[in-house]
C-alpha cells in the first residue's frame, strides 16, 4: 500500500495514496474526469497527459466543472 500524502485542491487540504493518477485522484473526489478542468502546479493541463500525471506531496490542482447549457 502506498503511504498517503496531502495536497491542496481548490485551496483545500486533501489526502490520496502517492503515485495516484490524476483520473483516478478526480474519480475518488467524486468527479467525473470528462466533465472538469485542471491546472496543475499552475498550469493548465491538457488532457492527453492526465493518465500520467500521478499525484505527488504539496501538488496543487485548481478544477473547475464544466457546465454546459445557456
Amino acid at each position: 500500500m502506498s503511504p498517503q500524502i496531502t495536497l491542496q485542491v481548490n485551496g483545500e487540504p486533501r489526502t490520496c495514496n502517492a503515485h495516484t493518477s490524476l483520473p483516478t485522484f478526480l474519480t475518488q473526489l467524486g468527479l467525473n474526469p470528462r466533465l472538469v478542468a485542471v491546472e496543475y502546479n499552475g498550469e493548465i493541463l491538457h488532457r492527453q497527459f492526465w493518465e500520467q500525471t500521478e499525484m505527488q506531496p504539496n501538488d496543487r490542482l485548481e478544477i473547475v466543472t464544466i457546465v454546459g447549457g445557456g
